[in-house]
């Protein structure tokens, strides 16, 4: 319970203030421990910002496969990633990758931390294309990394000139019609 405290708390303050400003009294205050204690759960700031961004990524893949169904087929595949691009885009600090304050705090996440990261990021899209058995028209690894490319941040979308999210759905459909039977 505790934990789980401290994590929302967390995500909540990242979202609000960003990593530098988000601090571990405060997050302790919040959850109604000492700081002594936030030890006995983390052994460090990054520790737990790293779990949650283990806990959203956990969250968007069981969001994906109670939204694909059973049977997954081309368009619930396309309605799956429609609604899992809204969820990802609702997370700022996710989307703020290339900031000073995320990049501060990749740089003192610990390697192996940093390479799980990497690995769930490139596989989470793989494995819900994967869960959905559909056969693909192209190379798969072209495919993949045409929907990789969807997820991957982006500040400029602001910038354009219609509607980002109409977009976004357009280009989700047409890539499931190009790149699946």
């Amino acid at each position: 319970m505790t934990k789980e405290k401290l994590l929302v708390n967390c995500e909540d303050s990242w979202s609000k203030l960003g990593y530098k400003k988000t601090n571990i009294e405060d997050l302790c205050a919040k959850a109604g421990i000492s700081k002594g204690a936030f030890y006995l759960f983390y052994a460090s700031k990054e520790e737990l910002f790293f779990d949650v961004i283990m806990r959203i990524q956990t969250k968007l893949v069981y969001l994906t496969k109670a939204t694909l169904g059973e049977t997954p087929t081309k368009e619930s595949l396309c309605n799956t990633l429609k609604l899992i691009y809204r969820e990802y885009i609702k997370i700022p600090f996710i989307l703020e990758m290339n900031s000073p304050d995320f990049i501060a705090f990749m740089n003192r996440l610990p390697k192996e931390k940093i390479e799980e990261l990497a690995f769930h990021g490139d596989n989470d899209i793989r494995n819900i294309i994967k869960d959905s058995k559909l056969q693909y028209k192209i190379n798969e690894d072209k495919g993949n990394s045409a929907f990789a490319i969807l997820f991957m941040p982006n500040s400029n979308k602001e910038k354009l000139p219609y509607n980002h999210l109409e977009v976004v759905d357009f280009m989700i459909e047409v890539l499931i019609e190009n790149v699946f039977e």
